[in-house]
């Protein structure tokens, strides 16, 4: 099993720390996927990949497009940027278009969880979420939360602007316990 994990910060500081702590909880196989500094320009919806079965962009998204194929589970992890997701998490969600064009099918029935970390404790995470969430069920990913108590959408985080903050954010863990815990188990269930 391989579960496949993007920080969509530019700036890798704590959106980078919470994934990680995620990833390494997990136990299979694991790759993450960090935006810092990468080449991800915004699709054009000029319909070529329709046509030709690939991107015209030629950018850092090939990385994401290979191991969102490879991949079981999948998490996405945004800082809230204006209460909702990066734009580099955008372009990556509006990017997946070109990768379905080859195969409608590639990504339905793999496992997603949504991480948001704000830097107020309600800067937007539940928007961010939902936002991650639709995406999920538009391209036939099961979306995965940590239930009814601390984790409605997914894991939420209060960084409070810090890394050291965010380090100490107890209810954080908590929601992302819960979140991937249920997510293994759809992982063990349905894959």
């Amino acid at each position: 099993m391989k579960v496949f994990g993007i920080c969509a910060s530019p700036r890798n500081g704590s959106t980078q720390y919470v994934l990680k702590q995620a990833l390494e909880n997990l136990d299979c196989e694991t790759v993450m996927f960090s935006c810092q500094g990468k080449d991800l320009k915004p699709c054009m919806h000029c319909d070529y990949c329709l046509e030709n079965k690939e991107c015209i962009i030629k950018d850092d998204m090939g990385e994401v497009y290979e191991n969102f194929k490879t991949s079981d589970g999948i998490i996405l992890a945004t800082p809230i940027h204006s209460g909702s997701v990066s734009a580099q998490l955008s372009i990556i969600m509006d990017r997946t278009r070109a990768l379905e064009a080859v195969d409608y099918n590639l990504l339905r029935g793999k496992i997603g969880m949504s991480i948001a970390v704000g830097g107020d404790r309600t800067g937007g995470q539940d928007l961010a979420h939902m936002t991650i969430i639709n995406y999920f069920m538009i391209h036939g990913i099961i979306p995965v939360s940590g239930g009814p108590f601390g984790s409605n959408l997914g894991a939420s985080f209060w960084s409070q602007d810090s890394l050291d903050e965010i380090k100490k954010d107890t209810y954080g863990m908590q929601s992302l316990e819960r979140t991937l815990t249920e997510f293994e188990k759809f992982l063990n269930k349905y894959i």
